[in-house]
């Protein structure tokens, strides 16, 4: 199938909302094409460069994420608040620059293969346990300022009723600051492979680790790599540590969207 394609510095995974200003000619271009089909887009992570476009492509990942827009507000001058939300991954088969203002790629979508359940259940246990503990070292402590966490996510909880609002089944936004949500403030989901998706793309890791979890084959994969960052995380912030990771998309001057 093809889709546009919305090259980004940023890993998008399954069930996390994503709000985009879009400014730029093209990517206006793009939302209207979406808007007007009811199509998705494809957020994929820029791996290497700073930019995208018809003359100049930077390096991207193989594999991102469909992007529904849920909401869309748009100024007078063209541009629109968006808030798109990720259903499913895709892996790039072919990138066309010349089709359209923006890039147009051929995908083929993944299909979601858990492993072993049983496995799967026991890690998706697991990493609830870590994660909750990971949020509470998250927490400021005296003198300290806290890293602020502001994530949405959409859990489908079940059909919606013909003709009901589709967000009618979507989490609210999910945001950590100095007080960041326990696992009793959390609609934690039970199917493992939902799971692994949301704590990668909340929990606060380097962007190519990110992007692998995305690409995990199956959920047991992703369970386990979840749980070893999750594990090293917990390590770094009972001691107060962090790994810095500088914003690839300030790197050199201000990133264009």
């Amino acid at each position: 199938m093809e889709i546009p394609l919305f090259p980004l510095h940023q890993v998008l995974c399954p069930g996390i909302v994503l709000p985009l200003h879009i400014f730029e000619d093209r990517y206006q271009a793009m939302t209207r094409h979406c808007l007007d089909t009811g199509e998705p887009f494809g957020v994929v992570l820029i791996r290497d460069g700073r930019d995208v476009g018809t003359t100049r492509v930077a390096t991207l990942a193989g594999v991102g994420a469909f992007a529904e827009i849920r909401e869309a507000g748009r100024y007078p001058d063209g541009r629109y608040d968006v808030l798109a939300a990720a259903t499913g991954r895709f892996a790039i088969e072919a990138v066309d620059a010349q089709k359209e203002p923006y890039l147009v790629a051929e995908v083929t979508p993944l299909d979601d293969e858990v492993g072993d359940e049983t496995r799967a259940e026991r890690l998706a246990a697991r990493a609830i346990r870590r994660f909750v503990r990971y949020l509470d070292l998250m927490r400021a402590r005296d003198g300290e300022s806290s890293e602020v966490l502001d994530i949405r996510v959409e859990i489908e909880a079940g059909h919606p009723a013909p003709g009901a609002d589709p967000m009618a089944t979507a989490e609210p936004e999910l945001t950590a600051d100095a007080t960041p949500p326990s696992r009793r403030d959390l609609d934690i989901p039970d199917d493992p492979t939902v799971l692994s998706y949301l704590l990668s793309g909340i929990v606060q890791v380097e962007l190519p680790r990110r992007q692998a979890l995305l690409e995990a084959d199956t959920t047991v994969e992703r369970l386990e790599g979840l749980i070893g960052l999750l594990e090293r995380e917990v390590l770094l912030l009972s001691r107060r540590l962090r790994y810095f990771t500088p914003d690839p998309a300030t790197i050199g001057g201000t990133r264009r969207s």
